[in-house]
């Protein structure tokens, strides 16, 4: 078994100045904690993995393609690989959990991992 502690996550987050963790990998599933800031920047790109976002805390929007919506705690996303998606108008800190499947960045083997 491989457990933690979503509190021991988010100190490691913010012990290490970035808004991302991963914290499972196996080939055909990566999951990561990811922490954006009231009027967070999300600067992230299309991956080429399908992915799911589950809000823990916090709200915003979230951008999907050309479809725009309000997300809270409870909410779910999903982001088909290859399509544009960014987080925007953090009004309460987000704290998300997110899953990729196959795990991170498995179709892009020319770049490191990173950000969600």
């Amino acid at each position: 078994m491989d457990a933690r502690e979503l509190d021991e996550i988010l100190a490691s987050i913010a012990a290490s100045g970035r808004p991302f963790e991963e914290v499972v990998r196996s080939h055909d599933l990566s999951v990561g904690v990811y922490v954006l800031a009231p009027g967070a920047t999300d600067l992230q790109t299309p991956h080429t993995e399908d992915e799911v976002y589950y809000v823990i805390r916090g709200r915003g929007q979230i951008v999907v393609g050309q479809e725009d919506r309000a997300v809270g705690p409870g909410s779910i996303v999903f982001v088909a690989a290859e399509v544009p998606h960014r987080f925007r108008d953090i009004e309460e800190e987000l704290v998300i959990l997110v899953a990729f499947g196959p795990a991170e960045y498995t179709h892009r083997l020319s770049r490191e991992p990173g950000a969600p």
